[in-house]
């Protein structure tokens, strides 16, 4: 037989149901950059700042990877065997953009004799902002621009 209260105790759980939901996806890393949000992925060791976006097939708009370093110093990246596009922006350590490569392309090693070129940052940065090849132009993207970030582990 039904729960003639059922609706009643619903109607009591969805707001704590709303509020667990809201919490959870709050402690994900993002960044804002020009009035955009983006959802970042965090590479702050070695492993997994050497492994980046590699052999990735797809990364959603609103998305990106993050790059922590302990030092700000010249950074240069390269795309060895990744399958989209990208714009590297490179930030000094005040979150400052300092430089950047726009719509990178990509570049597969399909032998030991294939070289892919390497990306200077320009000038020291110490933090690195990978989006998707087109956003940092869609976006108006300008030297000096301010990244925030938010809830960092």
């Amino acid at each position: 037989m039904p729960d003639k209260n059922a609706p009643m105790q619903a109607r009591k759980l969805a707001p704590w149901l709303l509020l667990c939901l809201t919490s959870c996806a709050a402690g994900e890393p993002t960044v804002e950059l020009r009035g955009q949000t983006f959802t970042v992925e965090i590479a702050d060791d070695p492993k997994e700042q050497a492994r980046g976006l590699m052999f990735r097939d797809h990364m959603p708009q609103d998305r990106g990877m993050l790059f922590l370093f302990d030092r700000e110093e010249p950074q240069a990246f390269w795309m060895m065997n990744t399958k989209i596009p990208l714009d590297i922006l490179y930030f000094d350590k005040n979150w400052t953009l300092v430089g950047w490569s726009l719509n990178t392309p990509t570049c597969t090693q399909s032998s030991q004799f294939t070289q892919c070129p390497s990306y200077p940052s320009g000038k020291p940065s110490q933090y690195v902002l990978e989006l998707n090849g087109g956003v940092a132009e869609r976006i108006g993207v300008q030297l000096g621009d301010k990244l925030t970030v938010n809830d960092l582990p």
